[in-house]
């Protein structure tokens, strides 16, 4: 939302005015706290709106006598691993700080930071399983990054609390969407549930959470009311705002990565507290205006160089001609008025898949020998990440040549400890995998033929052989014509469903001419002759009359 329309919706407010409604906040927070025992998620990333939230939060709170403070107010952060490392950090700094305050001032505040699911960080699934750098087309990155793990854990509080409030930091000044998505979930008046005349915010439906219910005590502030409030008022857990208002200054956006608890949610990508791979939006212009701006930041450019050649829009050339499953699937759509029908591209082929994880490791490897101190132990991909990445490539694609661990070592310097029980145990190796690629003489499709065939007789060798037969059908499905023979074969088979539904409509269009014909005499209309104008028919009971 531009200036003027935040001067237009909310104008703006004195000094006195400002205290005043911060006064009324704390008395409202303090009700609505007692009111019942329903608790509350607080959730935090780090940035102006939710310090500021949290704030409020905490001086209400605290300003309680200790037999009122009856539950707890759980203050979540979603770490989707690929965040801007200076915001992580602050981050992880700001939440053990909270934790030993919330200790010492006798405060039932708990701090928790949520990560998503191995299975779901951006790695695993872009260098794993090779899903191309996240698009508006195909955004997978915010519920596998995002949703799951907040999503989890309130659902976790509400399975043993029946409720939930979530306390968030959103802003209808923040943008004409956010402010009528608010309007739009708005459930009521706080004064309608508490009986309370005093109380005037508003609690809004989640809408992807049942027993849910949001609650923005700032919601109807404007961005410089933020920041007097969190200049103008010390932090209660002893984080700095003045750091925080430096970082800020440092970009040149003006906006944060909310708890994000549903799709509705716009991409971060604009935002200094977004993760630094994104790829929704044009450019990361946050991160580029850190590195310029400050030299002590510069170490952060390997970072910016991956991001942006992640963001190559046109990267067929880089992906299979099949989807995830092995299937040729086509799309259709108008190019200068004709229609072009070609395949839809998959997933990065395995060169751009072991050139992903290079890249990462060299820019970590990198950072860690050149950037300031207290940034040099910074983790790009876990441990663990590496480990799933490397069973997927292993035991679903069956690329048993198992290249990880040896980029790992070129790259690193250092051999690669899995921490999957029996990882190392193998029956075919990178020998194997050099005598198959000489055998099959550059054919990559022979290639992936043998590659998952011998593979699958490797995995069933432990298993029951039961499903042996679907495993190696599927193999043959998959990878058993050529390039240009499986898009022939998908342009054969869109031919003929198209064929069979024309079929379809013609049989229909005959069985509902055959259907009037086959009406009764009478409903049927007589068609008009001249003999039957001349000749009108007459009724049987007149001919019998006259008979």
């Amino acid at each position: 939302m531009t200036d003027n329309q935040q001067m237009s919706l909310f104008p703006p407010r004195t000094v006195a005015e400002l205290v005043e409604d911060i006064e009324q906040l704390t008395q409202e927070i303090q009700e609505l706290y007692c009111l019942d025992e329903i608790p509350w998620c607080l959730g935090y990333s780090g940035g102006k709106d939710s310090s500021a939230t949290l704030q409020l939060v905490w001086n209400a709170i605290a300003a309680l006598p200790l037999e009122k403070r009856r539950k707890t107010i759980y203050v979540i952060t979603t770490d989707t691993l690929v965040e801007n490392p200076i915001v992580s950090a602050w981050v992880r700094k700001s939440l053990e700080q909270m934790r030993v305050t919330a200790q010492a001032q006798k405060l039932p505040i708990e701090p928790h930071l949520l990560h998503p699911d191995i299975k779901n960080t951006f790695w695993v699934n872009l260098m794993g399983k090779g899903y191309p750098a996240p698009r508006h087309g195909f955004r997978w990155c915010t519920e596998r990054l995002k949703i799951h793990p907040s999503n989890h854990f309130i659902r976790d509080v509400v399975r043993v609390k029946g409720e939930v409030i979530l306390v968030l930091g959103t802003r209808k000044a923040e943008s004409t969407r956010r402010a009528a998505s608010m309007e739009k979930h708005e459930a009521g008046k706080i004064s309608d549930r508490l009986n309370s005349n005093s109380l005037k915010s508003l609690l809004y439906h989640s809408a992807s959470l049942p027993n849910a219910l949001i609650y923005s005590p700032i919601q109807n502030w404007r961005t410089d009311e933020v920041w007097i409030y969190l200049n103008q008022w010390q932090n209660p857990w002893g984080h700095s705002n003045k750091d925080l208002f430096s970082m800020y200054r440092g970009a040149t956006a003006d906006n944060e990565c909310p708890l994000v608890v549903d799709t509705s949610t716009p991409s971060c990508g604009d935002s200094r507290f977004g993760c630094w791979v994104c790829t929704m939006v044009n450019q990361d212009k946050s991160m580029a205006a850190m590195i310029q701006n400050d030299e002590e930041k510069e170490w952060m450019q390997p970072l910016l160089d991956i991001r942006n050649e992640l963001d190559e829009r046109n990267d067929h050339d880089k992906r299979d001609f099949r989807r995830i499953y092995g299937r040729v699937e086509l799309f259709e759509r108008e190019v200068e008025g004709n229609t072009s029908v070609k395949p839809i591209p998959g997933p990065y082929k395995k060169e751009w898949r072991e050139h992903w994880l290079r890249r990462v490791l060299e820019a970590q490897t990198h950072i860690r020998n050149t950037a300031p101190p207290d940034m040099r132990d910074i983790t790009l991909i876990t441990p663990e990440e590496l480990s799933e990445i490397r069973r997927i490539w292993l035991e679903e694609k069956h690329e048993f040549d198992d290249s990880l661990p040896r980029i790992y070592e070129e790259v690193t310097g250092e051999p690669f400890q899995d921490s999957r029980p029996s990882a190392e145990r193998k029956l075919l190796g990178s020998d194997e995998w050099t005598v198959l690629e000489e055998i099959c003489d550059e054919d990559e499709m022979h290639l992936e033929l043998m590659a998952k065939l011998l593979d699958t007789e490797r995995q069933y060798q432990t298993k029951s052989r039961r499903g042996i037969y679907e495993a190696i059908e599927k193999c043959f499905n998959s990878s058993s014509r050529s390039r240009e023979d499986a898009i022939d074969h998908a342009h054969y088979q869109r031919h003929l469903k198209n064929t069979v539904q024309d079929i379809k409509q013609d049989l229909s269009e005959v069985h509902e001419l055959r259907q009037a014909w086959d009406k009764p005499k009478e409903e049927k209309p007589k068609q008009l002759s001249w003999a039957s104008l001349k000749f009108p028919e007459q009724d049987s009971d007149t001919e019998d009359a006259d008979g």
